[in-house]
This record gives structure tokens, sequence and C-alpha cells, in this order.
């Protein structure tokens, strides 16, 4: 069984906590990427990341002196959003390490597929993104069924734990010829009326990958037993390979 989670916008350098073990295994169809985001100017490439002058330019900075063979930070311990906040791998023992580096998988625009010990370096380019190259207009069209056919290499049975943006690079390679399985976190707002907002969802999906790490998951049906941030799995709404996982909403509460 392989999680996979989507990566975030905000990163950072941590050198001091755990090296790196690993290169990231598509390397060389990063450093496709990078020759063509090098080429950029600084407003087309504010243009595709569509971001702030400020942003842009960063980015800019961080692709030039970019050395794909010299991350210097975990994949896992470099990306700081809201999913790996509650993920909080920091604070993971060896034995729940051991686990994600088995049983984790990272979905990249820019790297592809990132195992948790694979050496990155801070970018920004999110798989949405419009990027002109030799493959197509669009990050889908430049990866193709790579990201698919990588994870296959590794496992048949697919967890998704990712946002749509990240889900649909893989989705289509692997329909098929694996089991994909998607988690769907929600609120009961009214009786039959499922909401889903999106920091909650990250906020579970980060409980969700420190839940199968604590307990040492080893197949999609012991993820069912799952019931933090008041979320349990929902039988009754759930169908086939998507879990549903609900929690109600009480008068007067704070909305999903």
């Amino acid at each position: 069984m392989k999680l996979l989670i989507a990566p975030a916008k905000k990163m950072r350098v941590e050198e001091d906590f755990l090296p790196p073990k690993t290169q990231p295994a598509l390397w060389e169809r990063s450093a496709e990427l990078l020759q063509v985001l090098q080429e950029l100017s600084l407003p087309e490439l504010r243009k595709v990341l569509a971001c702030s002058d400020r942003l842009a330019q960063e980015a800019a900075e961080n692709f030039q002196r970019m050395d794909l063979l010299q991350g210097s930070t975990p994949a896992l311990l470099a990306y700081d959003g809201i999913q790996y906040k509650y993920m909080a791998p920091g604070l993971f023992t060896q034995p729940q390490w051991d686990y994600v580096e088995e049983h984790l998988r990272i979905l990249s625009g820019f790297y592809g597929v990132l195992r948790p010990m694979d050496g990155v370096r801070p970018y920004r380019l999110e798989m949405q993104a419009r990027l002109q190259t030799p493959y197509g207009r669009t990050l889908y069209e430049f990866w193709g069924e790579t990201l698919g056919d990588t994870l296959l290499q590794e496992d048949q049975v697919l967890v998704n734990l990712a946002s749509e943006e990240y889900a649909k690079a893989v989705r289509p390679a692997v329909q098929g010829r694996a089991r994909f399985v998607r988690c769907v976190f929600a609120e009961e707002v009214a009786p039959g009326t499922l909401v889903e907002k999106g920091v909650y969802v990250k906020m579970a999906r980060g409980e969700m990958v420190r839940f199968a790490a604590e307990n040492a998951l080893q197949r999609p049906e012991d993820l069912c037993r799952f019931d933090r941030l008041g979320y349990v799995f929902s039988p009754e709404r759930s169908q086939g390979d998507v879990y549903v996982f609900c929690r109600s909403h009480r008068p007067g509460s704070r909305k999903l």
C-alpha cells in the first residue's frame, strides 16, 4: 500500500535534523523542466507561477542556482503546509520513519514522485501550472503516464490523500492496473448534506498519514479505523474504494 499526498507551496531548508538518503527517482525529467524554467524571463515565470513579483523573483533565484543532485532537505521535512504540520514528521519515531519511507509518496509538479527521504531543494511549481515544454502546454502533458508507471513499479494498491490537482496526474495511468482508493473528509452540515472545506481536509490528510504510521497500517481497510479531528468512517456513505469520513456539525460550532 502506498499513500499519496500533495506537496505544499511553502518550503523550508532543514539541514540539521536528518540528511537525505536518496535522490529523486525522476531527477532527469526534473532537469528537463529546470532548463525550461531557467530560460523564462521574470514576467514569463510570474505568469506560469501565478504569483507576486516577489515570489517570482525568489523562485527564479532558486531555479537558477539549483543543483538537482545536491538536495539538502529530505522531502517530507521540506514542505511546510497545513497537512505537514498535522502530520508532524519531525516527531516521528524511527519505526514511523521506516513506515513512511516504505508506504508514503509525495506527488510533485517539479520532481514527479518523491520518497520521504529524497533530497530536494526549494522550488515553486504547482501541477496545474501551464508551462510550454516539448511535450505540451501543461505539466500533465509533460509527465504523461510517468508518475503512474513509477508508482506501479512499487505497488498495486494506491491510497489517494492528495488534492484532485495532483490525483489526476496519476489516476488515468493506473485505472484498470491498480487499486486506487480515495479518502473523502466531510462534515454533515445538515441531514444528508456533506461539505468538504480545504483547510480541514488538509488537516485530516496529515492526521491520516500520522495515524497510519503510528499503527503501521498495511491495508486500505485498516484506514477505516481513523477517528481523529472528530472524523469517523461512514460505511453508509462510502462506496467501493471511495472511503468517506464524516463528522457532525453542531449548531454554534465552526463549520468545515
